[in-house]
């Protein structure tokens, strides 16, 4: 049908050329009307008019839930967060920094543990052990062995979701093992320095099972925190929760102050040191970054 506007989702841009896929799966190579003034990036939903031989005109962008930048992808739903059982070592310091973007960009995250076939690092362990029950889902997976991929699937259902983790743990191995068609381009973890070279170059999302969407470029390479109150920090750790209705103060940060349930929890080891410590870290940067706001 042309004439009648439709709505898509743009999954990929490439040389002024928009490529919308509508509902039914339909895929149309659309331009831009002269009259739209702002910028559409993948994971935009827009109307466009089409027109024959699989072209179309894009008219509009529908409000986005939210919009990452570098690299810019919209109304992501979900992050990824890649971790290596070994070969690299998992950053626990990287990992809770991703956790509390992902909380701030309201978008869900899952912890995935890639290299399963590997012996775990002891980092690993940590992380299969204290974050389940922190409130965040972790998943054990190995894209080389194709192991427990199926529930990664599952969880992608009717998402957008973007991957995050630092370089050689095995991101665009694991694109690879989710999305039907030609592979993307891996590099090897380089044997000297054991970690990863950086692979990807530009946006774009491919479908996979169940109506859900992956991009091939990670979720948050820049990883400076935003505006962020210090009081407000603790509200995007799940398992401070119901240990901060102990605290004296309705405004604890769990720093300094005296009758703290988070720091009980710590000295009871209910809470681990590393968590903690992490905490205290991003908490200092942000009391910093509201010294320069005043």
């Amino acid at each position: 049908m042309t004439g009648q506007e439709s709505v898509g989702l743009v999954f990929k841009n490439y040389s002024g050329f928009y490529y919308v896929q509508t509902l039914d799966g339909q895929v149309y190579e659309c331009k831009i009307r002269g009259k739209l003034k702002s910028t559409v990036v993948s994971g935009d939903w827009v109307t466009f008019t089409p027109l024959d031989s699989g072209r179309g005109i894009l008219e509009n962008i529908q409000e986005r839930k939210n919009l990452l930048y570098r690299p810019k992808i919209a109304n992501v739903t979900m992050v990824l967060i890649v971790m290596a059982y070994d070969r690299p070592s998992p950053s626990l310091t990287l990992l809770d920094r991703l956790l509390l973007l992902a909380g701030l960009q309201n978008v869900v995250p899952c912890i995935i543990l890639n290299k399963c076939d590997l012996n775990p690092d002891p980092k690993a362990v940590l992380i299969k052990d204290y974050y389940p029950q922190a409130g965040f889902k972790v998943l054990s997976i190995s894209a080389k062995q194709q192991y427990n991929l199926e529930e990664v699937r599952d969880l992608l259902q009717g998402q957008i979701a973007v991957l995050a983790g630092p370089s050689g743990v095995g991101k665009t191995s694991l694109i690879n093992a989710l999305v039907d068609g030609p592979s993307l381009k891996t590099q090897e973890v380089s044997r000297k320095i054991g970690r990863g070279r950086h692979t990807t170059r530009h946006v774009e999302l491919f479908p996979i099972q169940n109506n859900g969407w992956i991009a091939d470029t990670p979720g948050f390479s820049v990883l400076d925190l935003p505006a962020l109150k210090s009081t407000e920090l603790a509200d995007y750790y799940p398992d401070f929760g119901e240990l901060k209705k102990e605290c004296r103060f309705a405004d604890c940060l769990h720093f300094r102050e005296k009758q703290c349930g988070v720091k009980n929890a710590l000295t009871d080891g209910k809470i681990p040191d590393f968590r903690y410590n992490n905490y205290i870290q991003l908490l200092e940067e942000v009391m910093e970054k509201e010294k320069n706001y005043r």
